[in-house]
């Protein structure tokens, strides 16, 4: 439907839950409360717990990396060419083997054929482990951490033979928020991102603004939240899709990041804030707004009840290693990994996809 009034994310929060009250018996929605970030999904028995797989290699020399951070990537066996990366950005206190195995990245790769490159970010850069997206420094085009990942793309693409029309790029938290630098200080590199719990470009400059920004977004209007990443960036060209999620009781990044999130990339694809339409997926609110083509430009999500971290919908024992809950990965009932690999065209025939498990 379309909206005739603009409605901040509190009001769209009490039209949902009216809205799913109603329908509560036509759809069943039957998902449990989130549960705790370290326990395992309860239609997982911890005898099938499948065992970590450590699939991430490192790649010592990717360039002059002048942001020091490690660089992982997972490729499958028999990548063709011209497939996609994934670019994917773990969150504070976090590595990249534990975000993948949470998220279930390279699971997704081989089973859909596309390669994925992680950032790591080092003790010596932060102790918390943070990429550190409130730093000038480290998110200006060319220089810093930005610069780094940039160069792993470049890796990737010189040793691959990776599509440059397709890259794409996720991160949760700080991840999340140095995903919106990326495309931000690079519209012309990634088609797509999807910020999960971040916090929009430009959101603070120190760490005492950065702490700030987390517990409430600063006040500026569309177009001043919209003209912060148009100057990140020279190039004149379209923007990327934007894909945001948050949880609604997320006390470490404030929701009102997802409102100003919302506002800046709405901006700057020159839409309105009340056109858009609205779906349920997984009992969760998810809104869109496309542009003038009917492609979509922006997609909100918001987790009814999450609290700070990645959404998961743990998969049924198996062998394999996705959507596992753990620190800052929460079973929600719904996959981000999932939707936004889907949303994003990653897809594989299945008969191929069972080929290259077993070859595995």
């Amino acid at each position: 439907m379309r909206s005739r009034f603009k409605l901040s994310l509190s009001d769209m929060l009490r039209q949902h839950r009216r809205w799913e009250r109603t329908l509560a018996k036509a759809v069943k929605i039957t998902r449990k409360a989130v549960v705790s970030a370290t326990s395992a999904p309860a239609s997982v028995p911890a005898t099938a717990k499948p065992k970590a797989v450590h699939r991430l290699e490192e790649v010592k020399a990717f360039g002059s990396n002048p942001g020091h951070l490690r660089m992982l990537r997972y490729v499958p066996r028999g990548l063709q060419k011209k497939s996609p990366l994934v670019v994917v950005l773990h969150g504070c206190h976090q590595t990249a083997e534990a975000y993948d195995q949470g998220s279930g990245w390279s699971t997704l790769a081989r089973e859909r054929g596309f390669a994925v490159v992680y950032a790591e970010q080092k003790r010596s850069n932060n102790a918390n482990l943070c990429f550190n997206w409130f730093r000038p420094s480290n998110v200006a085009r060319d220089r810093g951490e930005v610069m780094s990942i940039l160069q792993m793309v470049a890796k990737m693409a010189a040793t691959h033979g990776i599509d440059r029309k397709r890259v794409f790029i996720t991160g949760l938290s700080a991840g999340g928020a140095m995903t919106a630098a990326m495309l931000a200080a690079y519209p012309d590199v990634f088609r797509a991102g999807g910020i999960i719990a971040g916090l929009p470009y430009g959101a603070a400059r120190d760490v005492q603004r950065a702490l700030a920004a987390m517990k409430n977004a600063p006040q500026r209007t569309p177009q001043e939240w919209g003209d912060l990443v148009r100057a990140a960036s020279s190039v004149k060209r379209d923007f990327p899709t934007v894909s945001i999620w948050h949880g609604t009781r997320d006390h470490t990044v404030s929701l009102s990041n997802a409102e100003a999130l919302l506002q800046q990339w709405l901006d700057v694809h020159g839409l309105e804030r009340d056109a858009f339409t609205q779906s349920a997926v997984d009992g969760h609110i998810r809104r869109v707004w496309k542009n003038a083509s009917g492609k979509m430009a922006v997609e909100l999500y918001l987790i009814e009840g999450m609290g700070h971290g990645t959404p998961l919908k743990p998969r049924p024992a198996s062998r394999v290693r996705a959507d596992t809950p753990g620190p800052f990965m929460l079973n929600a009932g719904i996959s981000s990994s999932m939707h936004l690999a889907t949303a994003w065209g990653l897809k594989k025939p299945a008969l191929l996809s069972a080929l290259r498990q077993a070859a595995e």
